[in-house]
């Protein structure tokens, strides 16, 4: 059993605010989509298929996540200034549980940002406690305590607020801190049964990090 209530502000109702292309079509000063989901799941579910990682095996979980009542928050904000300057970010919060077997239950929120001003276009993501950005992440309920994306890339055309081919150069920096439900964790190791020195993610030590700085070049060759 679920329910879900939606509040929505718009303004301009000639540009709807739930149309596949909002992004692009809006026009109003602000806008604002926000809504709240709970979910009663009295037993567990079935089983769910996983993938190994060699990216072709299947497998079915042996089981699934408990009972278990869930619940998000989320808001989706518009805002159109001017025809070179707009904002639009969605906001998340609540708890969640794993598409696998694992039943470890998480409460995560985040956000992600994107304005884009002249030929310029910033993109920004906040996520705390939350899957990575793979499906397998959460399959196997693989979190990070902190996750940062920020992108900024200036467009030799007008920049598109969907990920569609464009002409940019772009800079694109992630962090993300670790822990023991996070893959790569490594605060120490052990002497598995072959005999070969592994990660023991269960080691006491701090949060670990990882990050990563990225130029690109995307070219647009159309008719």
């Amino acid at each position: 059993m679920a329910g879900e209530i939606l509040f929505t502000y718009d303004p301009t109702p000639g540009t709807w605010m739930y149309d596949w292309d909002n992004d692009m079509k809006e026009d109003a000063k602000l806008a604002v989509s926000a809504g709240f989901v709970c979910r009663h799941l009295p037993t567990t579910m079935d089983a769910g298929i996983g993938i190994f990682a060699d990216g072709r095996t299947i497998f079915a979980f042996p089981g699934a996540p408990p009972a278990q009542d869930l619940w998000e928050a989320h808001a989706r904000i518009v805002s159109k200034l001017g025809p070179e300057f707009g904002i639009i970010a969605n906001v998340y919060g609540g708890n969640a549980q794993a598409n696998g077997s694992d039943p470890r239950l998480i409460e995560r929120f985040g956000t992600d940002i994107r304005m884009i001003y002249k030929n310029m276009k910033l993109t920004s993501m906040v996520k705390v406690n939350d899957w990575g950005p793979f499906d397998y992440h959460r399959d196997f309920n693989l979190t990070f305590p902190m996750q940062l994306v920020g992108d900024v890339s200036i467009n030799l055309g007008k920049p598109n607020w969907f990920v569609l081919p464009d002409t940019r150069a772009g800079l694109m920096v992630t962090w993300r801190s670790l822990d023991q439900y996070s893959p790569r964790y490594c605060p120490g190791t052990i002497i598995n049964a072959a005999g070969e020195e592994v990660c023991d993610p269960d080691a006491v030590g701090d949060l670990g990090q990882e990050w990563e700085i990225r130029t690109y070049l995307h070219f647009n060759i159309g008719k």
